[in-house]
């Protein structure tokens, strides 16, 4: 046994490429086990300069495309349904483009957090006394209808009261500010004016403050020394929509595909019929459902109704019987203001707040533009200061008697829950002895949330 030992080394002396290649060998076997675990690329698939990925050495397939690029290759069915009439059912489309995620019970919940409000109403008249003590305190007390959004330290601006100069007694340009001292249940915000009038000697006194006088919350002002700041936490929100199961069953006869037609009018032609009407009914519940839970007595089980987003939006705006260019520039700011959204946002509505639109001479400050393509959907885009509008009419709110209705959307913050996805399943109605007919059954069970309610708004006519 040494002797064999002995001459298989001195052989291996003698031919050392054998050696070479029997480590290169090893070598890339554990490389490529490795690769394999890790889930990196394959030798085909090779990295370019700027992140990208190419196919080198193989001709490309499927497989090499997933491994790729994963989200290149689309579901046939989802391709398939985007396509059908988008411009009907915008509410839709723009979900199934935005992507939705897999919700694990047909009961989701989720979180959404609000940002804390930014102005107070005065509730009660300040005046302003016509002689001041020397030496008294300038911090007066304040009562407003919000005292719980300002914190000490927090600046006020005053909307509508002016200031003074430093010398106190020259009225400024700049509106009044004050700054928070503390904060009491009973006597109400503790106040100091920054820029307030000299009384006698006194300067920095409060001057006269009506009633419904608007209170702005500014930042906030630390001194030198002060190393803490009151504390600012922002809780998520628990909400909860029921995702709703909804189908769509096509049949046709055996003898009805056999029978020779006038035009080509299979069975594909039939299930495009059947998502587009389909979409329109889920296009309704996803707009004005109402979240509930029935026993259906006959089937003995309960039915999921899924919430619209109608009902989940955070605001809302009134318009007159004939909407102007000034209530549109007032929609436009209500739209794009005090709700810290995205700057495009889109419009639908009925037929008689589209046709109110269109009829509307446009300006400098707000422009309409030519059409534009987003999501698949042509949408008309009007521009303001405030950001743009993507408006489209929705026959959905004719139908439910809505013409003079509609809704700014928000799409960054309109996700859909799919616990089941859209599928097609074929039925064998004839081997189960039912019926002669081929059977497909399309269903899907989701529901749409709006994470940011306050980043969308109904419009109602008032």
């Amino acid at each position: 046994m040494k002797d064999k030992f002995v001459k298989i080394v001195k052989w291996l002396q003698r031919n050392p490429e054998v050696v070479v290649l029997s480590l290169i060998i090893v070598c890339v076997a554990i490389i490529a086990y490795h690769a394999g675990e890790a889930g990196v690329l394959t030798a085909a698939v090779i990295p370019g300069v700027a992140g990208g990925k190419h196919v080198s050495g193989e001709p490309l397939t499927t497989d090499l495309t997933r491994e790729a690029s994963p989200s290149l290759l689309l579901n046939e069915i989802d391709r398939q349904i985007v396509k059908i009439r988008p411009m009907a059912t915008p509410i839709d489309q723009l979900s199934r483009h935005a992507g939705s995620k897999h919700a694990g019970s047909m009961i989701v919940d989720y979180y959404g957090v609000d940002t804390k409000d930014t102005s107070a109403t005065l509730t009660d008249d300040y005046d302003c006394p016509d002689t001041v003590s020397p030496g008294a305190s300038t911090k007066v007390y304040l009562h407003t209808d919000k005292d719980y959004i300002f914190d000490p330290s927090d600046t006020i601006l005053v909307q509508g009261i002016m200031g003074y100069e430093s010398d106190g007694t020259t009225p400024s340009e700049n509106e009044l500010v004050l700054y928070v001292t503390d904060r009491d249940s009973q006597n109400g915000l503790g106040v100091m004016a920054v820029n307030g009038k000299k009384i006698g000697d006194v300067e920095g006194c409060m001057p006269s403050i009506p009633s419904e006088t608007t209170l702005i919350r500014m930042g906030r002002a630390a001194s030198e020394l002060d190393v803490m700041s009151p504390q600012f936490e922002a809780m998520p929100q628990k909400m909860q929509n029921f995702c709703q199961i909804f189908k769509m069953q096509v049949e046709q006869s055996t003898l009805q595909r056999l029978a020779n037609k006038e035009v080509n009018w299979n069975m594909s032609d039939q299930e495009e019929a059947a998502i587009y009407d389909m979409r329109l009914g889920m296009e309704k519940s996803f707009l004005f459902g109402v979240k509930r839970s029935l026993w259906d007595p006959e089937k003995k089980e309960n039915i999921m109704f899924t919430g619209g987003i109608w009902y989940q939006a955070g605001r809302t705006f009134r318009y007159s019987d004939n909407m102007d260019g000034d209530q549109l520039v007032e929609l436009m700011r209500r739209a794009f203001t005090g709700n810290k959204g995205s700057k495009r946002k889109v419009l639908i509505g009925g037929s008689k707040l589209i046709g109110m639109l269109n009829k509307l001479d446009y300006t400098r400050v707000v422009t309409s533009h030519d059409t534009v393509s987003k999501w698949g959907i042509d949408f008309t885009e009007v521009r303001s200061k405030f950001g743009t509008l993507y408006l489209l009419l929705s026959e959905i709110f004719d139908e439910c008697g809505m013409e003079e209705c509609g809704m700014v959307i928000d799409p960054e913050y309109l996700q859909k829950y799919s616990h089941v996805p859209f599928s097609t399943e074929s039925l064998n109605l004839k081997s189960s002895g039912l019926r002669n007919v081929d059977a497909l059954v399309l269903t899907e069970a989701s529901c749409l949330v709006l994470r940011y309610p306050n980043a969308h708004m109904r419009i109602v006519q008032r």
